[in-house]
């Protein structure tokens, strides 16, 4: 494990220090202290019941759905699960909070501590958690097409929300991308949030300050409601030069909760930052605590698939694999099952060349056409018995390129995978020469056309030998194999 604080990168003579609090959406069909809907894009204020309305003589009653993704969360990260955690009321004053507080969690949280660890680079890096604390969601102020009026929305009232805190452990917007990447892949891999950041399931707040090495931390401010990582990096960089630019210039840093406005690419003020005594909690006393006992955290455990993190350490143990493709090949379910699938048909000599291919022609296809791994027209069996014919030398690396064109597209259907990849080799001719005699005489007569060449190579210039490799791959039409050609011409030039 990393140290943190260890080796930070400098900017300016200063060192960045990030903190990050995510709020999950979790994944339950009705909210977390009523039994509406979460259901995302109705009409405004049609999903929003008595008690998200806060009406007199209404009470919450918690979803036990939500405590459960919360134990799945606290189980993946490492973390203590608490047996008994409490709910407070945070109090302020917003249009869209019906109420006048939030019911969340204060002093303890349902999940205490954990980490979160991902590879920058060659660099593994880990940042400690906090907690991670249950709470509901507030309502949506809508400022437009009301004939310059507000609008009040209630519908995501009362969506249950997992509130995710990190220890000030990032030291760059490098590091905070990866680690809210690795934090996205684990609550989707688990299945307690959808990730859908346009839609507001995974939003993320930096807290960014600035300092000089070995002094205590500065004052920082809050980016709230990052919703792509492309925005996250550019926020905080933005950030962090209008800090030190601030301190540089004699100015003292005010805390305060910032916007990033992604059409000029700067941070603004919103208001000056609240503390916790802002908010005057104390326990909600509509609700007892949260007791969560032994047997159902076992439960729980028994039901966890094989984390990210694990198998990526497989992949690499197992088949041999850098540590960038296990990385790579875990962003999701669908894509790891792909790759086993793929190596299981085709044997784990394969597993590399299926990394590749995996990685590169088939994301590439996909990308283009804004397609998940699951729509893939190829399936993994055929992929296996195209890798097949690839490692037997019925057709090269180039022409296997083709051959899956025509699979793509299903320009050939049979019923065996072998038998479709092999109908495609044999249609488009893309059969790699083996023949020995045949290659043997292509090469004499390159030999013999190419006097100047073969000098040049005996005289010492490898480049020659590259350039008579491509004239017999030329007069062979590409079919024949770049190997055996390498072989017959080293044996021939002497």
């Amino acid at each position: 494990m990393s140290n943190p604080a260890s080796a930070s990168p400098l900017v300016q003579g200063y060192e960045v220090v990030i903190g990050f609090e995510t709020h999950v959406q979790l994944t339950t069909a009705s909210k977390i202290f009523s039994r509406a809907s979460t259901a995302f894009g109705a009409e405004p204020n049609t999903q929003a019941c008595a008690v998200d309305l806060a009406l007199p003589g209404t009470l919450p009653v918690m979803n036990r759905g939500a405590v459960e993704r919360a134990i799945r969360f606290g189980l993946a990260v490492g973390a203590h699960v608490a047996p008994r955690s409490i709910f407070a009321r945070k109090n302020y004053f917003y249009p869209d909070l019906p109420k006048g507080y939030q019911i969340s969690q204060y002093e303890i949280p349902v999940v205490q501590g954990g980490a979160v660890s991902f590879y920058l680079g060659n660099d593994r890096k880990t940042v400690r958690l906090v907690r991670a604390h249950l709470e509901e969601d507030a309502g949506k102020s809508l400022h437009e097409d009301f004939h310059g009026m507000s609008g009040i929305d209630l519908n995501r009232a009362g969506t249950p929300l997992l509130e995710i805190v990190t220890e000030p452990d990032i030291r760059s917007s490098a590091e905070a991308v990866a680690y809210a990447k690795e934090l996205h892949k684990i609550v989707t891999w688990i299945g307690i949030c959808d990730g859908n950041m346009q839609e507001g399931s995974f939003r993320c707040d930096a807290n960014v300050s600035v300092r000089k090495p070995g002094q205590p931390l500065g004052t920082r401010r809050e980016i709230k409601n990052l919703n792509s990582f492309k925005f996250m990096q550019q926020a905080i960089d933005f950030e962090v030069r209008w800090q030190i630019e601030q301190l540089e210039d004699g100015h003292a840093i005010e805390q305060a909760t910032v916007l990033f406005d992604p059409d000029t690419g700067e941070t603004r003020a919103m208001r000056t930052k609240e503390d916790a005594a802002d908010y005057r909690y104390f326990p909600d006393p509509d609700l007892p605590p949260l007791v969560i006992a032994p047997e159902w955290v076992e439960q729980v455990r028994a039901s966890l698939p094989e984390l990210p993190r694990a198998m990526a350490e497989r992949f690499v143990r197992d088949y041999g694999l850098p540590e960038y493709d296990a990385t790579t090949l875990t962003q999701s379910p669908a894509m790891a099952a792909y790759f086993e699938a793929v190596v299981a048909a085709a044997g784990t000599a394969l597993a590399k060349p299926a990394s590749n291919w995996i990685m590169g022609e088939v994301s590439r296809r996909l990308n283009a056409e804004e397609r998940d791994i699951t729509e893939a027209p190829v399936s993994a069996a055929v992929l296996a018995a195209l890798l097949r014919r690839v490692a037997d030398g019925t057709v090269s690396n180039n022409a296997a390129k083709q051959v899956m064109d025509a699979l793509w597209a299903g320009s050939i259907a049979e019923a065996d995978p072998q038998a479709q990849v092999d109908a495609v080799i044999e249609a488009k001719g893309l059969k790699q020469m083996n023949d020995a005699g045949a290659l043997e005489q292509i090469i004499d007569e390159v030999l013999a056309a190419n006097e100047k060449s073969v000098a040049e190579y005996r005289a010492g210039k490898d480049k020659a030998f590259n350039a008579l490799v491509g004239q017999v791959m030329k007069a062979s039409k590409g079919k024949a194999n770049p190997a055996q050609v390498n072989e017959l011409l080293k044996r021939k030039l002497g």
